[in-house]
């Protein structure tokens, strides 16, 4: 009498995701790459036996189908199954290599995200949240399919005309969409004011020619904020002192 049940949380707390700790993609992920794989091999077998239905009726030969089928159909799956059985216990170990932070405004440190990716070539990205130009979410059929979705995060010098797509993405998380909203809140602390939609913009217009990728363009982009506090600053002393 009077037994409590706890209420099933469906999705990862956010605090433990955006306090600098590491977290990973889920384990739907790897589903989706598991399937995504095998569809692949059984698309790859139907094109198989396609050719090779189209190329007897070509040639008429109807007693060959029954002397190569058997042969054609064993060493196709004999060859799949050699990329295919490795493909399947590789993609755990290459998704669990997957890591992600986000750092919020604390203080003590300087807000960015991290990931790290790769098993044989490792890279570990930070991405300061001043570089940031753009936040949104992203969602495939599949992505919808297993309940999964990415976060892809476009900086100022990472998108310039020679790169295309976003400079860093987090896939492969439930929570996407509250990760998204929490750093677009981090950007509007960090700075204001913010336009509508994802777009991240400067409080005042550039007057400086920026070089996008550059050393140049981030000195620049420094500059530009350093003035922006002082605007701030000052427009402050004046309302304080009316």
């Amino acid at each position: 009498m009077g037994r409590e049940y706890k209420g099933t949380v469906i999705k990862p707390p956010l605090d433990s995701a955006t306090s600098g700790r590491l977290f990973k993609p889920s384990s739907k992920l790897r589903n989706k790459y598991w399937f995504e794989t095998i569809v692949m091999v059984f698309f790859f077998w139907v094109m198989t036996v396609g050719t090779f239905l189209v190329t007897l009726s070509i040639i008429g030969y109807d007693w060959a189908f029954t002397y190569w089928w058997e042969p054609v159909n064993f060493w196709f799956w004999v060859i799949d199954l050699a990329w295919l059985i490795p493909a399947l216990i590789f993609i755990p170990i290459w998704v669990n290599s997957f890591e992600y932070s986000v750092r919020a405004m604390s203080g003590e440190s300087m807000p960015e995200i991290y990931v790290k990716k790769g098993i044989i070539t490792i890279t570990r990205k930070h991405v300061p949240f001043r570089t940031i130009t753009n936040i949104s979410s992203k969602t495939g059929p599949l992505d919808r399919l297993f309940g999964i979705g990415c976060v892809e995060i476009e900086t100022a010098g990472f998108s310039g005309i020679s790169q295309e797509g976003p400079e860093e993405k987090i896939v492969g998380i439930v929570f996407y969409e509250e990760l998204r909203d929490f750093i677009l809140q981090e950007l509007r602390k960090f700075r204001e004011p913010y336009v509508t939609g994802t777009e991240v913009s400067s409080p005042f217009e550039e007057s400086v020619l920026r070089i996008d990728g550059t050393l140049q363009d981030e000195i620049l982009i420094t500059l530009q904020q350093m003035r922006d506090i002082l605007r701030r600053m000052e427009d402050k002393m004046e309302r304080g002192g009316m």
